[in-house]
């Protein structure tokens, strides 16, 4: 009689564990994973693209509330890549799309972690178009002729 108890009082205890636990995820959920897989892809290109691995703390807490968007609305309107610029710029490109992505699993998971994804995600955005819009700017005014 003891030993049942004991089962009865440990299943209850790992019950109300689980109920109040953190994240859950399904196990055969391939969301997190398309996250992790995405987020993996951001960092690599932020360093093709000569960024840190990571985004700046700054950045990320202007983030925060931010849609990729608004992320990704930091050159000027009618902003044209000259040539010497359209492989930072495609990796910018490429950054703001996989964060697209991963703020939308982030908002159906609906969890601290894969919220704090999705922010990396459009800090990564930012900056990367920050390093697009500075190297055009840079290139143009290379070819200003004095």
């Amino acid at each position: 009689m003891r030993a049942s108890t004991l089962g009865i009082v440990l299943l209850t205890a790992i019950a109300v564990g689980m109920a109040c636990g953190g994240p859950r995820f399904v196990p055969d959920d391939p969301r997190p994973n398309e996250i992790l897989l995405r987020w993996g892809e951001i960092r690599q290109w932020r360093v093709d693209a000569g960024l840190a691995v990571d985004p700046a703390p700054s950045t990320m807490m202007q983030m925060t509330k931010q849609t990729v968007k608004q992320a990704e609305s930091v050159c000027p309107e009618g902003h044209v890549v000259p040539k010497t610029c359209h492989d930072v710029c495609n990796l910018s490109d490429a950054i703001c799309d996989n964060a697209e992505r991963i703020c939308e699993i982030a908002a159906d998971l609906n969890t601290t972690w894969a919220h704090d994804k999705c922010t990396s995600a459009k800090a990564s955005c930012r900056e990367a178009k920050q390093r697009c819009c500075k190297c055009s700017e840079t290139d143009s005014k290379a070819s200003i002729k004095w």
